[in-house]
Formats: structure tokens, sequence, C-alpha cells
């Protein structure tokens, strides 16, 4: 008979921790966009309001899912879950952003106003970065990171 080993599903380190941390994080954040967009816009459709808070969940799952590299390969640098978590984000608010642009940019010029500071919709990129911040510490702290958060097979 063989060593067997154990695999904590919700301990630490554990990805699945981390992904559950991760959705529920943004679960919550994507929430606060469903309930108050149409605070900013009235008009907002319910395809958008669903697709953001979809959007934020799925992003909290993939920065959960990264924590398990704590190294880039190419680069040769450590990727602490600092620098790791908030490019994430904001590569991905960027990518929404992007494709996404009208109607960011009407959610923008309704809060900020038309030639308000903060009109532009690639303000989104920094929002990313800030709310992938959070959720990085967070799965980091209660779910670990890197490939002991794998286990052994």
């Amino acid at each position: 008979m063989g060593k067997t080993t154990e695999i904590q599903m919700f301990g630490k380190p554990s990805l699945i921790t981390r992904i559950a941390i991760g959705k529920g994080i943004g679960l919550l954040v994507g929430l606060a966009g469903f309930l108050f967009l149409p605070f900013f816009v009235p008009e907002a459709s319910w395809l958008l309001r669903w697709g953001i808070l979809l959007w934020y969940t799925t992003l909290g799952a993939i920065i959960g899912v990264f924590g398990v590299f704590t190294w880039h390969p190419i680069l040769k640098l450590p990727l602490p879950w600092w620098v790791r978590a908030p490019l994430i984000g904001a590569w991905m608010n960027f990518v929404l952003t992007f494709f996404a642009y009208d109607a960011m940019q009407e959610v923008m010029s309704s809060m900020f106003g038309a030639d308000g500071l903060l009109q532009s919709p690639f303000w989104f990129t920094a929002e990313g970065a800030l709310v992938g911040l959070v959720i990085g510490y967070f799965a980091t702290r209660f779910g670990g990171e890197g490939k002991e958060t794998v286990g052994r097979y």
C-alpha cells in the first residue's frame, strides 16, 4: 500500500478556497453594480446589469486560480499577490471597457458629467485593479498561494 495524500478542500493552502473567496467577493462587487447601476444610468439594460454581475464573479474566480502562479516564467521575476491580482483585475476591466466602450462611457458620463474629470470609461481599468487587490488579499490570506494550493498528485 502506498502513502495516500490528503488534500483539504476548504483549508489553507487550497485552490478551491481561493476560487470560492474570489467568486464570493466578485459576486458582492457585481451585485453592488447590478443593484446601483439604475441609480446612475436609469435606462441601463438588464443585459448590462447581469453582465456586470457575472463579470465580477468570473473575475474573482480568475484571480483565485492565478494564485497558483508566484513566479513569472519568462521574466524570471516573483509575482506576489499584490502585483498579480491588481494586474489581472486591471487587464480584465480594460478588456471589458474595450469591448463595451459605449455602455461604459454612458455610465461614466452619467456619474461624472460629460466634461467631468473622471468621464473616461478607461477609469474602469483602475477600478479593476482595486477590486483585484481586494480579491487577491483575501484569497491569499485565507486560501494561500503557490503550488501548495493544488496539493500533490
